[in-house]
């Protein structure tokens, strides 16, 4: 993925999250990560799905730092300066040029238009490397804000296993 990895929307800032950063995060070390970031990181971040994956995210990029932007990127309001949520990338696309993807936005920002406006800037940045030609993404069946969300973007449902889309 190329270098210029900074993304801003009408709303929003989308950064890779960065090996210094994912450290941070894997430390519980939220002040490092306000001062790194230099915006206001929510405690109800620290209980989100997606700090499962940091511990694996840092060795990633510690063996592999061409993965930064194959991987998190996190989603601060530029109004309030504060980290909203994150999105990203399961690692760079496979040997079919298949990615993964997956997004969470904090509770208190939800129904706001945020992801969907966050996922489509990164879904248009991702196609502008060469060697992505798709994305694929999963949802639980009663998910219907982030459904609609995919598709809004022209993503078609093609498998269901048991609840998940």
């Amino acid at each position: 993925m190329n270098r210029s990895l900074h993304i801003t929307t009408q709303r929003l800032e989308l950064l890779p999250c960065s090996l210094e950063v994912a450290q941070a995060v894997v430390t519980r070390n939220k002040s490092q990560v306000e001062r790194l970031l230099g915006v206001r990181v929510p405690d109800d971040w620290y209980g989100s799905e997606v700090l499962d994956i940091f511990p694996m995210y840092a060795q990633m990029l510690i063996d592999d730092p061409s993965q930064l932007g194959w991987g998190v990127w996190l989603m601060i309001h530029i109004a309030d300066s504060t980290l909203i949520g994150d999105l990203g990338f399961i690692g760079k696309p496979d040997q079919t040029g298949t990615v993964e993807m997956g997004y969470e936005v904090l509770s208190a920002y939800r129904q706001q238009g945020f992801a969907f406006e966050a996922v489509e800037a990164l879904v248009d940045f991702a196609f502008t490397q060469q060697e992505l030609k798709r994305i694929i993404a999963h949802s639980p069946d009663d998910h219907v804000a982030s459904i609609r969300i995919l598709e809004k973007l022209g993503m078609q449902q093609i498998a269901k296993d048991e609840n998940l889309l």
